[in-house]
Formats: structure tokens, C-alpha cells, sequence
């Protein structure tokens, strides 16, 4: 199976969490992980192809912001929290309290292209 990447802890960017952050479907995707704990790839209801879905996933993983692991075929994802906040305290939590207050939810068709 192919090793992904995923920085260091000491390695994970400002800059790179925020442009991960940046998309509403990326945030729709932390926020649902952070809810609910780690999930698979595939569990995520998004009205986004399949490969836009992998695409935002690699994102959030070389950001720093998710990390991914393999069980059998599946792969789990689960947010980095522990690693975010000893960088960038706090971050973390401001972005989704934001956006949960915002009334956001999971973008629709229009949004996603």
C-alpha cells in the first residue's frame, strides 16, 4: 500500500492549515470528523465526485491537519488536533467555532464547483 505523506508536527504551517481551512468543504469534512470522531474516507455525504473528495482529503493531510491511517482497505482519518494546538494554539477552534456559528453546513452543488 502506498505510505502517505504527512509533516511532522514541527514542520505543519500557519499558512498550509489556513488554505487547508480556507474551503467550505474541507470544513465541513473537520467538522464532521471533529464531531464525530475518526471516520472513513468514504463516509463523508458531499456532493462532490469521488476524486474532488480525495483531492480535499490529500489537502487536510500535507497541511498537517488530518492524519490518515490504513485498516485493512479502508482508510481512517482522524484531526490533528493535539499536533495544531501545540503549534498554533487555539487555531484550531477559532476557525470551526466560526464556522459552526456561521449556520454553514455542507455545501451545496453551486458552492463545490
Amino acid at each position: 500500500m502506498k505510505v502517505l505523506y504527512h509533516p511532522d508536527r514541527d514542520e505543519i504551517e500557519l499558512s498550509s492549515v489556513l488554505y487547508a481551512l480556507s474551503d467550505p468543504i474541507r470544513l465541513f469534512i473537520v467538522s464532521q470528523i471533529r464531531k464525530y470522531g475518526e471516520n472513513p474516507c468514504n463516509s463523508f455525504e458531499v456532493p462532490i465526485a469521488k476524486s474532488t473528495l480525495s483531492h480535499h482529503i490529500r489537502t487536510l493531510r500535507e497541511s498537517g491537519v488530518v492524519f490518515t491511517r490504513s485498516q485493512g482497505t479502508q482508510r481512517l482519518i482522524s484531526v490533528r488536533e493535539e499536533d495544531l494546538n501545540h503549534r498554533f494554539p487555539g487555531v484550531l477552534d477559532a476557525v470551526l467555532q466560526a464556522y459552526e456559528a456561521s449556520g454553514q453546513g455542507l455545501p451545496n452543488k453551486e458552492d463545490s464547483k
